[in-house]
């Protein structure tokens, strides 16, 4: 641990001594002067790609949210890829990098590629998948001929489109940053006004069109936001990794709700977190860019996201794991005892730790300590060699033996399957059946009172809080020997 501290104390002091160059000019001065030249927004092009980067962050987030929620991101990659000849012809149509007419060409080009998705699917035997391969590799295949032809026409070399493959934000002027603003403020509008109308066909487009909606102009307006959002942030991270934008902000968001409303905000939200951090790193580092900055900025959100997740985290789920075992492993033990005493046709109320240990074939070592954990959670009292259970756990003993025998009746009824065939498959549904789940077996077995082996199956009066006193009384005995 100490050796941990003193690493990150040694890297924050390098850090603070390193040498960084500014976005809009090469001037070494030390980081912290740096990150307060940043924060000052004094330089023009600080504030344009700061602006830039928190919209594109918003947009991006917020359309790839449905991206995520409807198994598309390989749209997103292949619209992403399906602008670049629209980028090229854009260029082509005046010979100059005008914005407009650059907008114009990718979004047109990014629509004919969706719209080839779309005629491969309904017209040719080839899934999704394989359609959207064609078109990303089609139209950028076009898209690198394109520029390389530009690139060897006089001057061609010195247009910068080259930004548009790996962005640039810092190249980012006051027509970009309208753009990115009209853009996001469209997508932001749009999905305000249609929410519940894009909601429900996302997830249930057939009863979407069960109630009048149109759900094909639904998708289709869909697909024009996000050819919006793709050709508005290229510009700032590029066409290769747009696509880490749109998908990786949703991701994490994904991960932490189950609800398409907070999605959206938390998509937002680490879109914006994200672009803030990519300007700032790309400021601050020596020549640091701020596309790949901005994706790992987004990464790291992921990965906190996936690891600490309160219920689709690592964390969390291994924790849910860890005590889904521990309550498997008390719920056998106190099975055990009831076994023991019924054994012993209840004539007591204690069970020994030898007799539990023959039964569990395990060491009795072994299981005093399994007793000393299941007294713990308050269902046995133990007694020297001798456990005897608290009315909790007489009443949670009763709910999983019921639970087993009521399963393995189940299965001989229901499914045919031998006697001597079913113990191993109520072993494992015995915990996980809830009480409705149990009041419809009890239904549809009419009450039974014993199992395929001819033990009684503990009954209503048995399943109440309390310790056996006597003989277990099955279905209809009404609580009869429990005090």
């Amino acid at each position: 641990m100490k050796r941990a501290f003193f690493f990150l104390l040694s890297f924050f002091l390098l850090i603070s001594a390193a040498q960084a160059a500014r976005i809009s000019e090469v001037v070494e001065v030390s980081m912290l002067d740096q990150a307060l030249r940043f924060f000052s927004f004094q330089d023009p092009s600080v504030r344009y790609a700061l602006a830039g980067s928190l919209l594109l962050g918003l947009c991006c987030g917020l359309m790839g949210s449905f991206l995520v929620v409807r198994r598309l991101a390989l749209m997103g990659d292949a619209l992403s890829h399906a602008v670049l000849p629209g980028v090229a012809l854009g260029f082509l149509w005046n010979m100059t990098k005008d914005p407009l007419a650059i907008f114009i060409g990718a979004t047109a080009s990014g629509l004919l590629g969706a719209g080839t998705v779309h005629v491969l699917r309904q017209t040719t035997k080839h899934k999704e998948d394989a359609a959207l391969g064609f078109v990303l590799a089609s139209f950028y295949g076009a898209g690198i001929c394109l520029f390389t032809m530009i690139q060897n026409r006089p001057g061609g070399s010195k247009a910068g489109l080259d930004k548009f493959m790996f962005g640039q934000a810092a190249a980012m002027g006051p027509g970009d940053v309208l753009l990115l603003g009209g853009v996001t403020g469209a997508c932001v509008l749009v999905l305000a006004l249609l929410f519940k109308e894009f909601r429900l066909a996302s997830f249930d487009p057939g009863f979407a069109r069960a109630v009048g909606l149109p759900v094909r102009a639904l998708q289709a307006g869909l697909m024009l936001l996000l050819a919006f959002a793709i050709v508005a942030s290229l510009q700032a991270v590029g066409v290769v990794l747009v696509t880490a934008m749109l998908v990786i902000p949703a991701a994490a968001a994904y991960l932490l709700t189950d609800r398409l409303g907070t999605m959206l905000l938390l998509s937002a939200g680490f879109g914006m977190a994200a672009g803030g951090l990519g300007a700032f790193g790309s400021f601050v580092g020596r020549n640091l860019p701020t596309g790949p900055f901005m994706v790992l900025a987004a990464s790291a959100v992921f990965v906190l996201a996936l690891a600490f997740g309160p219920r689709h985290g690592i964390t969390a789920r291994w924790w849910r794991q860890r005590c889904r075992v521990a309550r498997v492993r008390r719920e056998n033990m106190l099975k055990a005892v009831y076994h023991v005493l019924e054994d012993a046709d209840f004539s007591g109320d204690q069970a020994g730790v030898a007799a539990l240990a023959a039964r569990r074939r395990m060491a009795p070592r072994e299981i005093q300590k399994l007793l000393e954990e299941v007294r713990d959670s308050g269902d046995v009292t133990l007694a020297g060699d001798n456990v005897a259970f608290t009315p909790q756990g007489w009443q949670r003993a009763c709910e999983i033996v019921r639970n087993h025998r009521l399963w393995e009746l189940y299965l001989t009824h229901a499914a045919q399957v031998a006697p001597d065939h079913v113990h191993d498959d109520a072993e494992a549904v015995e915990h996980l059946l809830g009480e409705e789940t149990v009041r419809k077996l009890e239904k549809r077995l009419n009450y039974a009172r014993r199992d395929p082996h001819g033990k009684l199956i503990p009954g209503l009066g048995d399943i109440a809080p309390g310790r056996p006193s006597g003989r277990a009384t099955g279905f209809g005995g009404g609580g009869e020997g429990r005090p």
